[in-house]
């Protein structure tokens, strides 16, 4: 009889492990009401001034990360629409440059194409393989603005860390307000 007990506490255990899943989805609108997302565990914010080719502007970072992958949404107000469109470009080089990623690399990468037009204006999408502290990193994501908002929403982690469906998911929630 008490082996019995000992299969059946290991068994117990297993289960209830596998029923804690490692993306806890969860909707997050932000502080100022400037977009809804769905977030893969509990967010946490940041604020600090950035140059965006030339304009310098507080951008608010907010961000998850799971399994060694942070999905994040960067946004901003610029002076005007026009001003919030130019600096899109500059958020992409940037992030591309933080990873030693070359722009043809992110253009040739097919991964973000996945993705669906957004219908908030131009937008510039990004999926590109660098270099981090820690070793190879996937920077995938997407560069867009609404009048005078710019934002960046984007997954960054290892290469094959984050499943396909879960950066799709992430990305495609993006809604801005």
């Amino acid at each position: 009889m008490h082996i019995k007990h000992l299969l059946v506490l290991p068994l117990a255990v297993a289960l209830l492990g596998g029923c804690s899943p490692t993306y806890n989805w969860r909707d997050y609108t932000s502080s100022d009401g400037a977009y809804q997302v769905l977030f893969p565990a509990k967010p946490a914010s940041h604020t600090r001034s950035v140059d965006l080719g030339g304009i310098r502007v507080d951008m608010t970072m907010t961000a998850a990360e799971v399994e060694g992958s942070t999905f994040a949404v960067g946004t901003a107000l610029a002076p005007d629409p026009v001003l919030a469109q130019a600096t899109l470009p500059a958020m992409r080089r940037a992030l591309l440059r933080n990873i030693g990623a070359p722009e043809e690399a992110a253009d040739a990468a097919g991964g973000a194409g996945m993705l669906k037009p957004p219908s908030i204006g131009a937008a510039l999408d990004v999926d590109a393989t660098g270099k981090g502290p820690g070793g190879p990193v996937r920077l995938v994501g997407r560069f867009t603005a609404k009048g005078a908002r710019v934002y960046q929403i984007i997954v960054v982690g290892k290469p094959g860390a984050a499943p396909p469906e879960q950066i799709a998911q992430f990305l495609t929630s993006f809604k801005p307000q």
